[in-house]
Parts: structure tokens; sequence; C-alpha cells
């Protein structure tokens, strides 16, 4: 079964093909143009036999790299190539992989066309959708990138098979935050099917990543560039970035977290009840993911000032209005700070 999104960007479609295959690819690229594949070591290592043709640009894994020198190497490596203005920049990977090879198909000769074959649950959710392609600086994360979107974007659900549990995890509390900002039943279908996500039961997955995808690209065919209605996508983000850098845990664990200290401050701003908190934090634990991180409060206010989405003195802040409903408001950082330093004792 394969399920189509699609989200109408200013440069044109982008195409989410939830449950197509990697062996299928070539279906989806344009004939008669060169290709260039950026992929990582592991998923050269398990599914390089599977690759379309073309020339294939290897880099390596994890958040360290997600850096201006490695967009630097990539662009050498095209040039090196030949790749031109007609050529098709095909990245096979998670998040970090589709990160900067979007922004490199941006940039490349002042933009070529790129698409996506996802290989992560996290990144099948989240990062390969929505056309946000960046890289990180210094300690500020995705601080230089773009909005551009992909021609398509391919979720391989039977690809998520090689990934350690760990990144599971990290994936579903992505699917948790969709429910949460903005679809109660998703969140309830999570609750009841925590061990089938866990074991990857295909049709469970499936379930998860097409309600995701669906929740995605109608907010981001709504507000493509963060100007509104797609903030409430930060739901967690704004403290989980905070413990990202001060403990590169990975992405998903770091928001599960930071979801979980958004829902205490939404409670204490009198949005939802302390139930409904206790219930988050149940359904986190479930499905092995942190709900806290002990780190002294000022840390955790240092890091969370190099947030990018702040204004001046103010940020946006995402909020749970009630189970399935998010509420963004633009709150001043001694707020913040303040439920930071009663919070995080």
């Amino acid at each position: 079964m394969i399920k189509t999104f699609t989200v109408e960007g200013r440069q044109g479609t982008s195409a989410i093909h939830v449950g197509e295959s990697l062996s299928r690819v070539g279906e989806y690229l344009p004939h008669q143009v060169s290709v260039v594949i950026v992929t990582d070591e592991n998923i050269l290592k398990h599914y390089g036999a599977s690759f379309p043709a073309g020339h294939v640009i290897t880099i390596g894994t994890g958040e360290k790299i997600k850096t201006l020198a490695t967009v630097e190497y990539i662009l050498r490596e095209m040039i090196k190539a030949g790749c031109d203005r007609s050529s098709f920049l095909l990245a096979i990977g998670g998040g970090i992989v589709c990160d900067i090879a979007g922004f490199v198909a941006s940039v490349f000769l002042r933009g070529i066309r790129f698409g996506f074959v996802s290989t992560s649950l996290l990144s099948q959710v989240d990062a390969s959708v929505g056309g946000k392609n960046g890289v990180n600086l210094d300690a500020f994360k995705n601080m230089v990138g773009v909005f551009c979107q992909p021609e398509f974007v391919l979720c391989d659900i039977d690809m998520l098979s090689t990934l350690p549990d760990r990144e599971i995890s990290n994936g579903l509390a992505e699917i948790v935050k969709h429910g949460l900002i903005n679809d109660r039943p998703l969140l309830e279908f999570v609750e009841s099917n925590r061990e089938k996500a866990l074991s990857l039961d295909r049709e469970t997955v499936f379930r998860m990543v097409a309600d995701s995808v669906a929740i995605k690209s109608c907010v981001v065919q709504a507000d493509e560039r963060e100007a509104g209605e797609r903030r409430k996508l930060n739901f967690g983000h704004t403290i989980g970035h905070a413990f990202e850098k001060l403990n590169p845990c990975g992405h998903g664990r770091a928001v599960a977290a930071g979801m979980v200290a958004a829902a205490q401050f939404s409670q204490q701003k009198g949005f939802i009840n302390q139930e409904d908190v206790d219930r988050i934090k149940d359904l986190l634990l479930g499905l092995r993911l942190p709900v806290a991180f002990e780190f002294p409060s000022e840390q955790i206010i240092e890091a969370a000032s190099r947030d990018k989405k702040k204004q001046g003195n103010n940020l946006f802040f995402v909020f749970l209005k009630q189970i399935g409903q998010a509420w963004v408001e633009n709150i001043s950082y001694d707020e913040l700070n303040g439920f930071i330093r009663g919070y995080f004792v």
C-alpha cells in the first residue's frame, strides 16, 4: 500500500510517497540526466547494491558532520564529477543526510532538482518533509539553511528494519508530538499500540508515518516558511534543543523530554491538567524515551537562549491548550527562564 501527500511550495510541488520502495526510485528520477547520490556510510553498506545508477558521494554519520565543511566537501565532489544545472541530486538516508543534501542542491549553481529516499523513522515523519534544509553552525542548530521543497520523498517502511532500537524511539517521539499538537486519535492509536510500534509492525508503522506526514504536509502547505501555523510543529523543541546541545543523545530523545517540560509549562499556564502531563510521561516512558534530563537550570537557560526562534528578548513558545491542540504564544525570555528555574531544580 502506498499513500501520497503533496505540498505546493513556492518553487514547485513536492510529493511524499509513504510505503514506496527504494527499488522503485528510478520511476521518480528524471530521464536522461546525470544523477548524483548523497548517502552515509551505514546506508551504503546496507543498501548500496539497490541504489540506482549515479555518482555516489558518501559522508559520515551523526550530528557532528552536519556542518558547512560537509557541504563544501559535497560541492567539491559534485564539481569533480562534472555535475551541472541539469543534474539531479538524490539523497538516500536519514534526517541528517536529507538536511545536508537538500541544502547542497539548493545552493549548487543557484539550485538544482533534488529528491529524498528517507531511511529513518525520524526522517520519514519529520526531517524529510517540509522543505527545511540546513546545517548547524558552532553551537547553533540548523542556523544556516533554506526553504526549498524536494521533488519527491519516498518513505520506505521496510528500510527501518536495520535501525537500532534507539533510533526507532527517536522517531516515535515526533509521532507523539504530531498527535499532541494536532491529532488526538493518532495519540490514542500510539498509546494502544506501543509494543507493535517498537517492534516495527508494518501496518502499525505505516499508519503512524502516513498520519504524521498528513499532518505535517497540511501544516507546511498552509505556512511553508514558518510565519504562523507551522510554529506549532516546534512543540517541545525550545527546551528539547537545549537538552540536545547539552547531551547529544538524539533529536527525538531530547524532544521527548522537551515535550514533558513544555507540557508542565502548559499546566502552569492553566491550559492542561496534571493528569494530562502524567499521561504524556507514561506514553513516552512506554516508548523507551526519556522524560527528563538533569542539568543545572542556568545551563539549560544558556542553551535555550540560542534558539533561532527568538525575536529580541522574546520567542514563540508552543503550549498545549489541550491534548490534540497546540497554542503558540510570544513570551519573554524572562518568563521562560522563570519556568526553567522553578522546574529544573
